[in-house]
């Protein structure tokens, strides 16, 4: 369960800003110390206090200290006097979100989700298999893991004013951006622009935002946190996990199509309280990686260094599969029944939500992506 995860850490004991880390066990490793001391490269990128000039710098570099990563994690007695002790270590937001895009990728939440809200009519909206569905985020409210999460407040219906009483969570993975590019970016260009995943919770207001998306889409039901871990998994590090995208019909249009159109075979699991209540699985998304960046892009819109997309919900098809509590509890009507006997349709305060996930690592076995937890507060 080894492999490459980066981020960015402060505390444990040492003065100074916050550094650039790796994990190792229970430890981190200072990779800008390290870099000073066995001449690896971008040193200058390595010792600054976030991620952002590395993802400024693009996929050359990336791919340098990927490598050069991978070979020195290789043998981890060699870096104990760059290791940063586990107490007092505390994770930051690894990045500058410049922009969050939260897209609507898989099929099996998207028809639950129109069972749900909409019953009796067309599962699917028109357009869901022409192009991948998305809306803007606020990139302002994407915390990293171990965050609290406070009960959002807003209207719930008509007259109706107070905190949510349908917190729920989504199952995602987020993919982090860099490089430069002019827009549109092409598909087969578009993965030299993903520096790698996280795994993410876009928590959402399941009341607030049935009333408030008509016609335009969620508001306030959503931007009131979305967490992600505190490791991002470089993209090179899955180079196993690719696997061909699911049967799609009609063909999607031919900007949309091409050797770089292909899934991701993660598995993902959620956890309340530290129970397991699904499994997701992301090999069968509809839409691919490739295609949110470049679709996102075709129309003219410049991707940033730090922009954030979202996967939305990964569920799978059997019900233990489901990746948010809107469909585990079906829209509230059947409740989950937890090991100490206590039941749920959404959260309730003090609840902690777990995201966790494996993928199949680069000569055998699997490698774990870096976890996102959250507690939920009380409403203020």
């Amino acid at each position: 369960m080894g492999g490459v995860r980066i981020g960015v850490v402060a505390g444990a004991g040492r003065p100074g800003p916050a550094r650039i880390a790796a994990p190792i066990g229970d430890a981190a490793l200072d990779v800008g110390a390290l870099a000073l001391a066995d001449g690896g490269p971008h040193p200058e990128l390595l010792t600054a206090h976030t991620l952002d000039p590395l993802l400024a710098a693009g996929r050359p570099a990336w791919r340098e200290v990927h490598g050069w990563l991978t070979d020195r994690l290789a043998d981890p007695d060699r870096l104990n006097s760059h290791l940063l002790p586990a107490v007092g270590l505390v994770p930051t937001l690894p990045f500058t979100v410049a922009d969050y895009v939260d897209f609507f990728a898989c099929e099996q939440h998207a028809s639950n989700a129109a069972r749900i809200f909409r019953p009796g009519k067309a599962v699917l909206a028109p357009n869901w298999k022409h192009l991948p569905v998305g809306y803007r985020g606020r990139a302002g409210t994407v915390v990293v893991s171990g965050t609290p999460v406070t009960r959002p407040s807003g209207q719930r219906g008509p007259g109706d004013l107070g905190p949510t009483r349908a917190l729920d969570v989504e199952t995602e993975l987020g993919f982090v951006c860099g490089g430069s590019a002019p827009a549109p970016i092409t598909l087969d260009e578009s993965l030299d622009h993903v520096f790698g995943v996280v795994l993410l919770n876009d928590w959402s207001a399941r009341d607030i935002q049935s009333w408030e998306s008509q016609p335009l889409g969620p508001l306030l039901g959503k931007s009131f946190a979305t967490s992600i871990s505190a490791w991002i998994t470089p993209l090179d590090e899955l180079a196993a996990a690719w696997t061909d995208p699911p049967p799609r019909d009609p063909p999607p249009l031919p900007y949309l199509l091409g050797p770089a159109d292909r899934g991701l075979d993660i598995a993902l699991e959620l956890r309340i309280n530290d129970e397991v209540v699904s499994r997701p699985p992301s090999d069968d998304l509809y839409w691919t990686l490739a295609q949110l960046v470049s679709h996102l892009t075709t129309n003219g819109t410049p991707l940033r260094p730090g922009d954030l997309l979202g996967s939305g919900t990964v569920s799978g098809a059997r019900r233990e599969q489901r990746g948010c509590l809107l469909e585990l509890s079906w829209g509230g009507t059947e409740r989950i029944v937890l090991a100490d006997g206590t039941s749920r349709t959404y959260l309730e305060d003090g609840d902690e939500v777990t995201i966790s996930a494996t993928a199949p690592a680069v000569g055998g076995g699997r490698l774990a992506l870096g976890e996102v937890r959250g507690k939920v507060r009380s409403a203020r």
